[in-house]
């Protein structure tokens, strides 16, 4: 896909990121969606992990027959189900980190009225940049126009609107605001 090229979406997406880890992207994002939610909006997340991860503990069910050599191991019951697919085990050679791309089909657009994307900083999709001057990392914003606003918790020498990072309420409305006003994609 061109690095230019914008993932389109039946379902809005919104991106978060910020260079590295331990800057507030989860914590933004868990003070966000209660807000969003009161608002009406149901919010679907896609995370990226830099690392391999376990939704399930060893001793269980689920995870003794994933390692025991499920493709794919999908665990339901009446409050919620997950799914775990083992890349490794499908692909020929080491698996690649997957796209957003990848991901996004798994996401039940019927379900959600938007996907917020924490980190996969390199994709084409509309984002929201967290800055701390205080960290002393550039701006993703001043080489990805697929930013739209950055949120700090100081003052940012940009030409996007800034909003307050601590501020969960000045950014829903924002986004909000850019849901009622973003173009509409024609119906996929």
């Amino acid at each position: 896909m061109a690095a230019n090229r914008q993932i389109s979406s039946k379902v809005p997406l919104l991106g978060f990121c910020a260079y590295g880890s331990g800057i507030g992207k989860t914590t933004l994002l868990t003070s966000l969606i209660p807000v969003l939610n009161a608002h009406g909006l149901r919010i679907s997340v896609i995370k990226h992990a830099h690392h391999s991860f376990d939704i399930d503990h060893p001793g269980k069910d689920s995870y003794r027959l994933r390692e025991s050599g499920a493709v794919q191991m999908l665990l339901g019951s009446r409050h919620r189900w997950a799914l775990m697919t083992e890349l490794s085990r499908i692909r020929d050679q080491q698996p690649e980190e997957p796209g957003l791309a990848e991901l996004l089909p798994h996401i039940d657009a019927d379900l959600v009225d938007l996907i917020l994307v924490e980190g996969f900083k390199s994709e084409p999709i509309p984002k929201i940049e967290i800055h701390r001057p205080d960290m002393k990392k550039p701006l993703i914003s001043t080489h990805d126009h697929h930013v739209i606003a950055v949120a700090s918790d100081a003052a940012v020498a940009t030409h996007l609107p800034v909003l307050n990072l601590n501020d969960p309420e000045e950014i829903a409305s924002f986004i909000l605001n850019w849901l009622e006003n973003r173009p509409k994609l024609a119906s996929l």
